[in-house]
């Protein structure tokens, strides 16, 4: 069983961190849940899922949500004394999923304003996964820039690319295939959608 912490910031694209959270979960392993403010407006919006305020009643509201009820955990943004936090305690894997561009420069600049951004530094510093899902089109020369630092630090840059290979036809396929390349990068075997050449 893996530790991941899973992240939701205010880019659009909140099904993909809930596809992964899902998955994850059923696969097993224990999924911390950081969501920015922005993350949980959006989250409300495309999704409609409103998350409570309280730290307890968020966490109850997510397992309920996810039918899980020991393996996942919420921490509020700025709680810096959850063991996310510290390295003596470095999960294995940290997905920002999706990931702004406001948060990809933070991070790229070594700033920890939040949580998440705390849990994206450690994980670089304790060299663990690192992948954030940018969901942002076009990129500026500043967002390839940071980009570029984040994975020159050993971070990985998953974009929210889908691929047609699989001929998807409905939008859950698509959201399907960009987690289950997630899933590919963290080592989790899953069977989301059948790799190319296997059916030749």
């Amino acid at each position: 069983m893996k530790k991941i912490v899973v992240g939701i910031t205010g880019a659009s694209g909140s099904i993909y961190g809930l596809r992964l959270i899902e998955e994850l979960l059923a696969a097993d392993h224990q999924v911390s849940v950081l969501l920015t403010n922005a993350g949980r407006q959006v989250t409300a919006f495309e999704t409609g899922l409103n998350l409570a305020d309280e730290a307890a009643d968020c966490q109850a509201q997510l397992r309920e949500y996810f039918n899980c009820t020991t393996r996942l955990q919420y921490f509020v943004i700025d709680d810096f004394f959850a063991p996310v936090a510290s390295g003596s305690s470095a999960p294995d894997a940290v997905v920002i999923c999706p990931c702004s561009m406001g948060t990809v420069g933070r991070i790229a600049s070594g700033l920890s304003d939040n949580l998440l951004e705390r849990a994206a530094d450690v994980a670089l510093k304790e060299r663990r996964q690192l992948i954030v899902v940018p969901r942002e089109t076009p990129f500026n020369q500043i967002h390839l820039e940071n980009l570029l630092r984040l994975a020159q630090a050993g971070g990985t840059i998953l974009p929210a690319m889908p691929g047609f290979y699989h001929q998807p036809q409905t939008l859950e396929d698509l959201v399907t295939f960009v987690v289950g390349k997630i899933l590919d990068t963290l080592c989790v075997p899953h069977q989301l959608f059948q790799p190319w050449g296997t059916d030749v």
